[in-house]
Protein backbone atom coordinates (compact mmCIF):
# COMPACT_ATOMS: atom_id res chain seq x y z
CA UNK A 1 0.00 0.00 0.00
CA UNK A 2 1.17 3.48 -0.84
CA UNK A 3 4.25 2.20 -2.70
CA UNK A 4 4.98 5.60 -4.18
CA UNK A 5 4.76 7.32 -0.81
CA UNK A 6 6.95 4.72 0.88
CA UNK A 7 9.52 5.10 -1.88
CA UNK A 8 9.45 8.87 -1.40
CA UNK A 9 10.02 8.40 2.33
CA UNK A 10 13.04 6.16 1.70
CA UNK A 11 14.48 8.61 -0.77
CA UNK A 12 13.86 11.48 1.64
CA UNK A 13 15.72 9.70 4.43
CA UNK A 14 18.66 8.95 2.12
CA UNK A 15 18.78 12.51 0.80
CA UNK A 16 18.59 13.97 4.30
CA UNK A 17 21.40 11.68 5.40
CA UNK A 18 23.59 12.78 2.48
CA UNK A 19 22.83 16.43 3.19
CA UNK A 20 23.87 16.02 6.81
CA UNK A 21 27.08 14.32 5.78
CA UNK A 22 27.94 17.25 3.55
CA UNK A 23 27.26 19.78 6.34
CA UNK A 24 29.11 17.70 8.90
CA UNK A 25 26.10 16.68 10.98
CA UNK A 26 24.35 13.38 11.57
CA UNK A 27 21.00 12.21 12.83
CA UNK A 28 20.26 12.77 16.49
CA UNK A 29 20.94 9.76 18.75
CA UNK A 30 19.38 8.63 21.98
CA UNK A 31 22.50 7.93 24.06
CA UNK A 32 23.03 10.57 26.79
CA UNK A 33 25.96 12.95 26.93
CA UNK A 34 27.08 15.39 29.63
CA UNK A 35 26.56 19.08 29.07
CA UNK A 36 29.25 21.57 30.04
CA UNK A 37 26.72 23.58 32.06
CA UNK A 38 26.02 20.85 34.59
CA UNK A 39 26.43 17.23 35.56
CA UNK A 40 23.00 16.01 34.46
CA UNK A 41 23.23 14.03 31.18
CA UNK A 42 21.45 15.23 28.07
CA UNK A 43 18.81 12.66 27.08
CA UNK A 44 17.14 14.52 24.22
CA UNK A 45 15.97 17.90 22.99
CA UNK A 46 12.95 20.20 22.98
CA UNK A 47 12.14 22.49 20.05
CA UNK A 48 9.54 25.28 19.86
CA UNK A 49 8.31 27.30 16.87
CA UNK A 50 8.88 30.87 18.14
CA UNK A 51 6.68 32.51 15.44
CA UNK A 52 8.88 35.59 15.60
CA UNK A 53 8.71 38.50 13.17
CA UNK A 54 10.19 39.45 10.82
CA UNK A 55 12.48 36.40 10.95
CA UNK A 56 10.94 33.21 12.28
CA UNK A 57 13.11 31.07 14.57
CA UNK A 58 13.05 27.71 16.33
CA UNK A 59 14.17 27.64 19.97
CA UNK A 60 16.18 24.52 20.82
CA UNK A 61 16.95 23.13 24.27
CA UNK A 62 19.01 20.26 25.64
CA UNK A 63 16.71 18.07 27.72
CA UNK A 64 18.54 16.81 30.82
CA UNK A 65 17.85 13.68 32.85
CA UNK A 66 16.93 15.79 35.90
CA UNK A 67 14.17 17.54 33.94
CA UNK A 68 15.98 20.82 33.35
CA UNK A 69 16.30 22.51 29.95
CA UNK A 70 19.32 24.50 28.75
CA UNK A 71 19.60 26.35 25.40
CA UNK A 72 21.42 24.52 22.61
CA UNK A 73 24.45 26.56 21.45
CA UNK A 74 23.33 28.75 18.54
CA UNK A 75 19.65 28.76 19.57
CA UNK A 76 17.33 30.22 18.37
CA UNK A 77 17.75 28.97 14.78
CA UNK A 78 16.35 30.90 11.80
CA UNK A 79 13.89 28.93 9.67
CA UNK A 80 14.22 30.88 6.43
CA UNK A 81 10.69 32.27 6.64
CA UNK A 82 8.78 34.78 8.77
CA UNK A 83 6.48 34.47 11.75
CA UNK A 84 3.56 36.75 12.55
CA UNK A 85 4.88 38.03 15.87
CA UNK A 86 1.47 37.45 17.46
CA UNK A 87 -0.21 34.48 19.07
CA UNK A 88 -1.80 31.81 16.86
CA UNK A 89 -3.97 29.01 18.19
CA UNK A 90 -3.33 25.71 16.43
CA UNK A 91 -1.88 22.25 17.00
CA UNK A 92 1.09 20.84 15.09
CA UNK A 93 2.90 24.01 13.93
CA UNK A 94 6.18 22.08 14.28
CA UNK A 95 6.70 18.45 13.31
CA UNK A 96 9.52 15.93 12.96
CA UNK A 97 10.12 13.87 9.82
CA UNK A 98 9.42 10.11 10.08
CA UNK A 99 13.13 9.28 10.16
CA UNK A 100 13.83 11.88 12.85
CA UNK A 101 16.51 13.78 10.90
CA UNK A 102 14.62 17.02 10.29
CA UNK A 103 12.01 19.45 11.55
CA UNK A 104 9.16 20.90 9.51
CA UNK A 105 7.96 24.32 10.64
CA UNK A 106 5.17 26.62 9.52
CA UNK A 107 6.19 30.22 8.73
CA UNK A 108 2.78 31.81 9.20
CA UNK A 109 3.99 35.35 8.45
CA UNK A 110 5.38 34.54 4.99
CA UNK A 111 2.96 31.77 3.90
CA UNK A 112 5.77 29.21 3.84
CA UNK A 113 6.98 25.98 5.43
CA UNK A 114 10.62 25.27 6.26
CA UNK A 115 12.78 22.15 6.58
CA UNK A 116 15.65 22.12 9.07
CA UNK A 117 18.15 19.30 9.56
CA UNK A 118 18.86 18.12 13.13
CA UNK A 119 22.54 17.72 14.06
CA UNK A 120 23.88 15.18 16.53
CA UNK A 121 24.28 17.92 19.15
CA UNK A 122 20.72 19.13 18.55
CA UNK A 123 21.63 22.18 16.50
CA UNK A 124 19.47 22.96 13.48
CA UNK A 125 20.64 23.59 9.92
CA UNK A 126 18.27 25.00 7.28
CA UNK A 127 18.04 22.70 4.26
CA UNK A 128 19.14 24.69 1.17
CA UNK A 129 16.02 25.40 -0.87
CA UNK A 130 13.92 23.92 1.91
CA UNK A 131 11.73 26.98 2.59
CA UNK A 132 8.80 26.87 0.15
CA UNK A 133 5.25 28.14 -0.31
CA UNK A 134 2.67 26.48 1.93
CA UNK A 135 0.15 26.52 -0.91
CA UNK A 136 -2.14 29.01 0.84
CA UNK A 137 -2.30 31.84 3.37
CA UNK A 138 -1.11 31.66 6.99
CA UNK A 139 -0.12 28.01 7.48
CA UNK A 140 -0.87 26.92 11.04
CA UNK A 141 -0.53 23.12 11.21
CA UNK A 142 1.48 20.31 9.60
CA UNK A 143 0.72 16.58 9.43
CA UNK A 144 3.42 14.01 8.60
CA UNK A 145 3.13 10.29 7.92
CA UNK A 146 5.44 8.07 5.88
CA UNK A 147 6.25 10.00 2.68
CA UNK A 148 3.31 12.38 2.96
CA UNK A 149 3.03 15.89 4.39
CA UNK A 150 -0.15 17.98 4.61
CA UNK A 151 -0.44 21.63 5.68
CA UNK A 152 -3.51 23.48 6.96
CA UNK A 153 -3.65 27.09 5.73
CA UNK A 154 -6.01 29.28 7.77
CA UNK A 155 -5.72 32.71 6.11
CA UNK A 156 -8.61 34.40 4.34
CA UNK A 157 -8.64 34.07 0.58
CA UNK A 158 -6.54 30.91 0.44
CA UNK A 159 -7.54 28.63 3.31
CA UNK A 160 -7.05 24.96 2.48
CA UNK A 161 -5.34 21.65 3.10
CA UNK A 162 -2.37 21.19 0.73
CA UNK A 163 -0.38 17.97 0.26
CA UNK A 164 3.37 17.58 -0.33
CA UNK A 165 5.83 14.75 -0.99
CA UNK A 166 9.61 14.57 -0.78
CA UNK A 167 11.70 14.49 -3.96
CA UNK A 168 14.96 12.56 -4.41
CA UNK A 169 16.92 15.49 -2.97
CA UNK A 170 14.92 15.46 0.25
CA UNK A 171 12.94 18.61 -0.54
CA UNK A 172 9.18 18.94 -0.42
CA UNK A 173 7.06 19.57 -3.52
CA UNK A 174 3.27 19.99 -3.76
CA UNK A 175 1.30 16.97 -4.95
CA UNK A 176 -0.72 17.72 -8.06
CA UNK A 177 -4.43 17.78 -7.29
CA UNK A 178 -3.86 17.42 -3.52
CA UNK A 179 -5.34 20.75 -2.40
CA UNK A 180 -8.77 20.98 -0.76
CA UNK A 181 -10.17 24.51 -0.40
CA UNK A 182 -11.89 25.70 2.77
CA UNK A 183 -14.24 28.64 3.36
CA UNK A 184 -12.76 31.71 5.04
CA UNK A 185 -14.96 31.01 8.07
CA UNK A 186 -13.42 27.56 8.68
CA UNK A 187 -10.37 28.67 10.72
CA UNK A 188 -8.66 25.25 10.67
CA UNK A 189 -6.88 24.52 13.93
CA UNK A 190 -5.29 21.15 13.22
CA UNK A 191 -4.62 18.70 10.39
CA UNK A 192 -3.49 15.14 11.05
CA UNK A 193 -2.80 11.89 9.20
CA UNK A 194 -3.10 8.40 10.66
CA UNK A 195 -0.12 6.07 10.99
CA UNK A 196 -0.91 4.15 7.79
CA UNK A 197 -1.28 7.39 5.73
CA UNK A 198 -4.77 6.29 4.62
CA UNK A 199 -6.88 8.86 6.53
CA UNK A 200 -6.71 12.62 7.06
CA UNK A 201 -8.73 14.68 9.53
CA UNK A 202 -8.88 18.45 10.00
CA UNK A 203 -10.74 20.58 12.54
CA UNK A 204 -12.70 23.70 11.61
CA UNK A 205 -12.63 25.77 14.79
CA UNK A 206 -14.65 28.62 13.30
CA UNK A 207 -17.66 26.56 12.19
CA UNK A 208 -17.42 23.67 14.71
CA UNK A 209 -16.97 20.98 12.07
CA UNK A 210 -14.56 18.14 11.37
CA UNK A 211 -13.25 17.29 7.90
CA UNK A 212 -12.55 13.63 7.14
CA UNK A 213 -10.85 12.20 4.04
CA UNK A 214 -9.40 9.00 2.71
CA UNK A 215 -5.99 9.28 1.02
CA UNK A 216 -5.18 7.48 -2.21
CA UNK A 217 -1.80 6.03 -3.21
CA UNK A 218 -0.79 9.31 -4.89
CA UNK A 219 -1.59 11.39 -1.80
CA UNK A 220 -4.90 12.70 -3.16
CA UNK A 221 -7.77 13.49 -0.80
CA UNK A 222 -11.28 12.04 -1.08
CA UNK A 223 -13.90 13.59 1.25
CA UNK A 224 -15.97 11.11 3.20
CA UNK A 225 -19.71 11.04 2.62
CA UNK A 226 -21.17 13.62 4.99
CA UNK A 227 -17.90 15.53 5.52
CA UNK A 228 -17.52 17.99 7.14
CA UNK A 229 -19.16 16.40 10.18
CA UNK A 230 -20.72 18.37 13.02
CA UNK A 231 -18.48 18.43 16.08
CA UNK A 232 -19.80 17.29 19.45
CA UNK A 233 -19.06 20.65 21.01
CA UNK A 234 -18.23 24.19 19.95
CA UNK A 235 -14.68 24.86 18.76
CA UNK A 236 -13.22 21.45 17.85
CA UNK A 237 -9.52 22.06 18.13
CA UNK A 238 -6.66 19.69 18.93
CA UNK A 239 -6.94 16.19 17.56
CA UNK A 240 -4.93 12.99 17.30
CA UNK A 241 -5.28 9.54 15.80
CA UNK A 242 -4.82 6.61 18.16
CA UNK A 243 -1.22 5.40 17.66
CA UNK A 244 -2.38 1.79 18.11
CA UNK A 245 -5.68 1.91 16.19
CA UNK A 246 -5.32 4.03 13.01
CA UNK A 247 -9.12 4.06 12.57
CA UNK A 248 -9.83 5.89 15.83
CA UNK A 249 -9.49 9.64 16.39
CA UNK A 250 -9.90 11.99 19.36
CA UNK A 251 -10.86 15.68 19.19
CA UNK A 252 -10.95 18.32 21.94
CA UNK A 253 -13.90 20.74 22.15
CA UNK A 254 -12.49 24.06 23.30
CA UNK A 255 -15.30 26.62 23.30
CA UNK A 256 -17.95 25.10 25.55
CA UNK A 257 -17.47 27.71 28.29
CA UNK A 258 -16.25 27.73 31.88
CA UNK A 259 -15.97 24.23 33.33
CA UNK A 260 -17.60 22.66 30.26
CA UNK A 261 -14.58 21.21 28.44
CA UNK A 262 -14.90 17.86 26.67
CA UNK A 263 -12.94 15.45 24.48
CA UNK A 264 -14.70 13.49 21.72
CA UNK A 265 -13.86 9.98 20.50
CA UNK A 266 -14.71 8.73 17.00
CA UNK A 267 -14.36 5.59 14.94
CA UNK A 268 -13.07 6.51 11.47
CA UNK A 269 -14.70 4.04 9.07
CA UNK A 270 -13.21 2.46 5.90
CA UNK A 271 -14.51 5.34 3.75
CA UNK A 272 -13.62 8.02 6.29
CA UNK A 273 -17.10 8.32 7.83
CA UNK A 274 -16.86 9.38 11.50
CA UNK A 275 -19.11 7.69 14.06
CA UNK A 276 -19.28 8.56 17.73
CA UNK A 277 -17.92 6.11 20.32
CA UNK A 278 -20.46 5.36 23.07
CA UNK A 279 -20.41 7.98 25.84
CA UNK A 280 -18.67 10.64 23.74
CA UNK A 281 -17.98 13.49 24.40
CA UNK A 282 -16.18 12.97 27.70
CA UNK A 283 -16.16 15.92 30.14
CA UNK A 284 -13.23 17.06 32.24
CA UNK A 285 -14.78 19.94 34.21
CA UNK A 286 -12.13 22.32 32.90
CA UNK A 287 -12.14 25.33 30.55
CA UNK A 288 -10.87 25.41 26.95
CA UNK A 289 -9.30 21.97 26.36
CA UNK A 290 -7.42 22.85 23.17
CA UNK A 291 -4.45 20.52 22.69
CA UNK A 292 -4.34 16.71 22.75
CA UNK A 293 -1.45 14.28 23.15
CA UNK A 294 -1.65 10.45 23.37
CA UNK A 295 0.92 8.07 24.81
CA UNK A 296 2.65 5.79 22.31
CA UNK A 297 1.07 2.71 23.86
CA UNK A 298 -2.39 4.21 23.26
CA UNK A 299 -3.36 3.94 26.93
CA UNK A 300 -3.50 7.58 28.03
CA UNK A 301 -4.68 10.86 26.55
CA UNK A 302 -3.64 14.27 27.87
CA UNK A 303 -5.65 17.42 27.12
CA UNK A 304 -4.18 20.87 27.80
CA UNK A 305 -6.79 23.26 29.21
CA UNK A 306 -5.65 26.72 28.15
CA UNK A 307 -7.98 28.87 30.22
CA UNK A 308 -7.91 26.92 33.49
CA UNK A 309 -4.84 26.28 33.15
CA UNK A 310 -4.35 22.57 33.72
CA UNK A 311 -3.73 19.24 32.01
CA UNK A 312 -6.44 16.56 32.05
CA UNK A 313 -5.38 12.91 32.06
CA UNK A 314 -7.69 10.27 30.59
CA UNK A 315 -7.47 6.49 30.42
CA UNK A 316 -8.29 5.19 26.93
CA UNK A 317 -10.37 2.03 27.29
CA UNK A 318 -10.27 -0.81 24.76
CA UNK A 319 -13.48 0.36 23.09
CA UNK A 320 -12.05 3.88 22.65
CA UNK A 321 -14.09 5.48 25.42
CA UNK A 322 -12.33 7.73 27.92
CA UNK A 323 -12.18 7.69 31.73
CA UNK A 324 -11.01 10.89 33.42
CA UNK A 325 -8.15 10.17 35.84
CA UNK A 326 -7.30 13.64 37.15
CA UNK A 327 -6.78 17.32 36.34
CA UNK A 328 -3.29 18.61 37.15
CA UNK A 329 -3.02 22.40 37.57
CA UNK A 330 0.03 24.39 36.55
CA UNK A 331 2.01 25.59 39.56
CA UNK A 332 3.77 28.86 40.40
CA UNK A 333 2.78 32.46 41.03
CA UNK A 334 2.37 33.22 37.31
CA UNK A 335 0.42 30.06 36.44
CA UNK A 336 -2.80 31.95 35.73
CA UNK A 337 -1.14 33.93 32.92
CA UNK A 338 0.68 31.05 31.20
CA UNK A 339 -1.98 30.29 28.56
CA UNK A 340 -0.59 26.78 27.86
CA UNK A 341 -0.75 25.61 24.25
CA UNK A 342 0.61 22.61 22.35
CA UNK A 343 2.13 19.62 24.20
CA UNK A 344 4.37 16.65 23.39
CA UNK A 345 5.49 13.57 25.30
CA UNK A 346 9.14 12.54 25.35
CA UNK A 347 9.87 9.41 23.24
CA UNK A 348 9.95 7.18 26.34
CA UNK A 349 6.75 8.75 27.70
CA UNK A 350 8.35 9.80 30.98
CA UNK A 351 7.78 13.53 30.56
CA UNK A 352 5.27 15.90 28.97
CA UNK A 353 6.38 19.29 27.65
CA UNK A 354 4.00 22.21 27.10
CA UNK A 355 4.37 25.52 25.22
CA UNK A 356 3.25 28.42 27.41
CA UNK A 357 2.12 31.12 24.98
CA UNK A 358 1.19 33.70 27.63
CA UNK A 359 4.47 33.28 29.49
CA UNK A 360 6.66 32.72 26.38
CA UNK A 361 8.06 29.66 28.14
CA UNK A 362 8.09 25.85 28.24
CA UNK A 363 6.73 23.81 31.16
CA UNK A 364 7.54 20.19 31.94
CA UNK A 365 5.69 17.42 33.78
CA UNK A 366 6.93 14.04 34.95
CA UNK A 367 4.57 11.26 33.79
CA UNK A 368 3.73 8.05 35.64
CA UNK A 369 0.95 6.29 33.79
CA UNK A 370 -1.83 8.83 33.73
CA UNK A 371 -0.48 10.89 36.63
CA UNK A 372 1.44 14.15 36.15
CA UNK A 373 3.77 16.07 38.46
CA UNK A 374 5.17 19.43 37.37
CA UNK A 375 8.95 19.15 37.16
CA UNK A 376 9.68 22.71 38.19
CA UNK A 377 7.34 25.59 38.97
CA UNK A 378 9.80 27.99 37.28
CA UNK A 379 9.18 27.70 33.54
CA UNK A 380 12.04 27.79 31.01
CA UNK A 381 11.98 31.09 29.10
CA UNK A 382 11.83 31.28 25.30
CA UNK A 383 13.77 33.86 23.24
CA UNK A 384 12.74 37.52 23.32
CA UNK A 385 9.88 38.28 20.93
CA UNK A 386 8.58 34.69 20.87
CA UNK A 387 4.84 34.23 20.37
CA UNK A 388 5.17 30.44 20.40
CA UNK A 389 3.10 27.63 19.01
CA UNK A 390 4.13 24.08 18.11
CA UNK A 391 6.57 21.83 19.98
CA UNK A 392 8.68 18.74 19.21
CA UNK A 393 10.46 16.53 21.74
CA UNK A 394 13.10 13.94 20.90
Amino acid sequence: MHRLLRAAARVSALAAGLAMAVTGVAAAHASPRFDHQGPSPVVGHVYVNDNTAPVNTIAGFDRHADGTLTPIPGSPFATGGAGTGKGIGSQGALQMSPGGHELLAVDAGSNQISQLLIGRDGRLWPLPGGTISSGGNEPVSIAVARGLVYVANAGAGASNYTGFAWDRFGRLHPISGATFSLPDTAQPGDVLINATATKLVGTRVGTSQIDSFTIDWRGGLHPAAGSPFAAQGPGPFGSEFDPIDPDRVFVSNAHGGAGAGTVSAFDDGPQGVLSSIDGSPFPNGQTAPCWVEISRDGRHLFAVNTATPSVSSYRIRRDGSLRLIENTPFDGANAATLSPFDARLSPDGSSLWVVDDGGAAVSGFAVRGGHLTEIDAAQTALPAGATPFGIVVN
